[in-house]
């Protein structure tokens, strides 16, 4: 008996064994493939971190930069007061002292807004919690309801963040 069949091709074939390489190497290429998008993958995180960490650091050195002489202008606060209250005491009859203080504190102020600060003087604007400390209500006043009727010491923004609230006394009802 005979018949037409092609004997069964054995394992060490070179069929099988260039088949056995062909999977192999698919195998491998899938590998590399998922190892190179598993790499850009990092890189894009990497470089997203690193963009992030630069934006950062320049927000951080433009606040450093902002909020730098915060401390000389806040030891400055009583000086400014000191000013105002000779300004007061001096009446508003022109004297040679007087008008120089008044020209001292002028300069002083203009220096001190030329590097961000802000006087908060809010006689006849309505309370504001977030920059006045109410110290005081009073009843029977002619002024609105919550509105500041007099200041016992200015407050003062440092490029627009608090430095100092200004101490008010606040109309009632």
């Amino acid at each position: 008996m005979h018949t037409n069949d092609p004997t069964p091709e054995s394992p060490d074939s070179p069929e099988i064994q260039e088949i056995d390489a062909q999977q192999q190497l698919l195998a491998d290429f899938e590998q590399l493939k998922a190892a190179v998008a598993q790499m850009q993958e990092e890189r894009l995180r990497e470089r997203a971190e690193l963009d992030n960490q630069r934006k950062r650091l320049v927000r951080d050195v433009e606040m450093a930069r902002k909020f730098a002489n915060e401390r000389l202008l806040g030891d400055l606060l009583p000086v400014f007061d000191s000013l105002d209250a000779g300004l007061s005491a001096a009446g508003s009859e022109a004297s040679p002292l007087r008008d120089g203080l008044d020209l001292t504190f002028k300069q002083l102020l203009k220096v001190a807004a030329d590097n961000g600060l802000q006087l908060i003087d809010p006689v006849g604007q309505p309370f504001n919690p977030d920059q006045h400390q109410a110290i005081s209500r009073q009843d029977g006043s002619d002024a609105a309801p919550d509105t500041v009727v007099q200041v016992f010491q200015k407050g003062y923004l440092l490029n627009e963040r608090l430095l100092r609230p200004a101490l008010v006394v606040v109309a009632g009802a």
